[in-house]
């Protein structure tokens, strides 16, 4: 009986999202496992405007705490018919499953991957009037003054386990050198940090360090994504100096794991197309965010992926949440 319910619960969630009638009385349940106001958070709600002829309502549902681990596991433990997705993010499905000692969810088998959203590139940046005084202009100059004056250098991140950290962490790896790490409570304190000199450089989020970076308060040395970012023109890859070298924030939408595969069709195709509308492009810009558009199982390996890359990193920066 159990079975033959939910087979019938299944065939519903398809046909109320096939149903423009249903969709206005039943809307669609987005988690977003951080707090409002923040650029996750945003783009969750530029795309929910933007589906609302094609799938209907999607109310925005913020669930945070634990890292994201709050609002995945919300998402993880939904009923799999396509009226309540979420998003997952680099910490919620890459880094998580190793900086935490016990997981509410397994990020590997309790999702359905229906499209990635975004990309943002990671920065490497010096306090400006530091960088002048240390003569420190490029990355090679970052090294080579770390190795000729080792224990000098310091770097803030968001906190223990943060991607700033892990980047900053793999940065020093591959390079050769040490700096000593301040974790900060969140990436704000970290950025004033390093604004105020309390830290010499720090990897952060381009949409946050931005601003500074133009305001001539930060110099950018790097960005961490693979390929030269065009929304910070003149600024080289970290990959230039260390092949390979590719540590991105990103994001996208997921469904429980079981969700029927015409649902995920349905649910993709909307999300996808309105990525790809110029206005979503336009609005992403403006907070250095690029959107970035997936098939379901293309978004699954994606995620393995980044998973199997975070593994390693995790391990060798020591950091663990009990």
């Amino acid at each position: 009986m159990n079975r033959r319910n939910s087979f019938f619960s299944v065939m519903a969630a398809i046909a109320a999202l096939a149903s423009p009638l249903a969709q206005a009385q039943e809307p669609i349940r987005l988690i977003v496992p951080y707090p409002p106001g923040g650029p996750l958070d945003i783009t969750a709600r530029a795309l929910a405007e933007r589906v609302r002829d094609t799938l209907g309502v999607v109310v925005i549902e913020n669930k945070a705490g634990a890292g994201g681990n709050i609002g995945a596991d919300a998402v993880a433990k939904a009923a799999p018919d396509g009226m309540t997705i979420g998003l997952a993010a680099t910490a919620t499905h890459a880094v998580n499953p190793w900086l935490y000692a016990r997981m509410p969810y397994d990020a590997a088998r309790d999702f359905a991957g229906i499209t990635q959203m975004v990309r943002v590139p990671n920065v490497l940046v010096m306090n400006a009037a530091r960088a002048e005084q240390l003569k420190i202009h490029s990355v090679a100059d970052l090294i080579a003054y770390a190795k000729s004056h080792p224990g000098k250098l310091n770097y803030g991140s968001g906190g223990n386990g943060s991607a700033g950290h892990l980047a900053s962490e793999m940065l020093k790896q591959r390079a050769g050198i040490f700096a000593l790490h301040v974790p900060y409570r969140g990436a704000n304190p970290a950025q004033l940090a390093l604004l105020s000199g309390e830290v010499d450089f720090n990897i952060d989020n381009l949409a946050a360090a931005a601003p500074n970076i133009r305001a001539g308060k930060l110099k950018a040395l790097a960005v961490t994504s693979l390929e030269p970012s065009p929304l910070l023109p003149g600024v080289p890859a970290l990959s230039r100096t260390f092949p390979g070298f590719a540590i991105d924030t990103w994001w996208g939408l997921v469904a429980p794991a079981g969700t029927p595969r015409p649902v995920l069709d349905k649910l993709n195709k909307a999300f996808t197309q309105a990525l790809a509308a110029p206005e979503t492009r336009a609005r992403f810009e403006l907070l250095m965010a690029e959107p970035v558009a997936s098939a379901p199982a293309d978004f699954d390996k994606f995620m393995a992926a980044e998973r199997a890359k975070y593994q390693p990193v995790v391990k060798a920066s020591g950091a663990k949440v009990d």
